[in-house]
């Protein structure tokens, strides 16, 4: 199983990459690094805070398109994020699901 820091590591390695397949620790140990950031920077001040959400938008993105990737899924399917509520349960719906376990059109499972 990955680690909080072997994601945040992988994450930023692979920051603009939306190809191939992420499992789910990576996802959720980047996410609630990118939210626990914010909310941290937030004490500090709001520009902080929103610069480190801009710096982190696009590594965001790349594993979200991942994760998606994982379950036969287009990264695309992301752009439902912008529906207030509804939206958000169906991407956490998606996110959360089980990950092929063979190879799927986006490539073979990660080995982490």
């Amino acid at each position: 199983m990955m680690s909080f820091t072997e994601s945040i590591k992988l994450c930023f390695a692979k920051y603009a990459d939306f190809n191939g397949r992420a499992k789910q620790p990576e996802f959720w140990w980047f996410a609630l690094f990118c939210f626990g950031g914010a909310l941290l920077l937030e004490v500090v001040g709001s520009y902080i805070s929103w610069a480190f959400s801009i710096a982190t938008l696009l590594p965001s993105l790349a594993v979200g398109a991942r994760r998606l990737h994982d379950t036969n899924k287009s990264g695309w399917l992301q752009i439902i994020w912008i529906v207030p509520i509804l939206g958000w349960i169906a991407m956490i719906y998606l996110l959360v699901q089980k990950g092929d376990e063979g190879d799927n059109q986006y490539g073979a499972p990660p080995a982490n």
